[in-house]
């Protein structure tokens, strides 16, 4: 692939958008939008839930896809195919074990997720769920 086909916020779109879209059948939720942050990083626009959840945890869950499978009053998602969350209630260590190895159906995401947005979805939905 060329390289520099797309820069800055277009790029951060699109990189949002492949990875909300890698291994789910259910993409044609919209993706969401990052922008620059101080020093060059990003930040997600649709940040974190309530108590101590991570401020990138709900960005993550919605642009990974996980409310096409997960019910998650706090993310707004409604899916039917994986585990409802709110009644699950999971803790964070039982997310990040879910989430980096998969379980079940759910496939993993250790190869598709960082660590650390693993460990940010794993804080907003255990903090949140419920």
């Amino acid at each position: 692939m060329p390289a520099h086909l797309a820069a800055g916020q277009d790029a951060n779109d699109i990189a949002v958008y492949i990875a909300k879209c890698s291994g789910n059948a259910h993409c044609g939720v919209t993706a969401a939008r990052s922008s620059a942050a101080p020093g060059g990083g990003t930040t997600t626009t649709a940040q974190g839930g309530g108590g101590a959840a991570k401020p990138n945890g709900k960005a993550i869950f919605a642009s990974a896809g996980c409310g096409g499978c997960h019910v998650l009053a706090a993310a707004g998602s409604k899916g039917s195919i994986g585990p409802n969350l709110d009644d699950t209630k999971p803790d964070a260590a039982k997310v990040v074990d879910v989430v980096t190895h998969g379980k079940g159906v759910m496939p993993g995401y250790g190869d598709k997720l960082t660590t650390q947005q693993i460990e940010h979805v794993a804080a907003f939905v255990s903090t949140a769920a419920g």
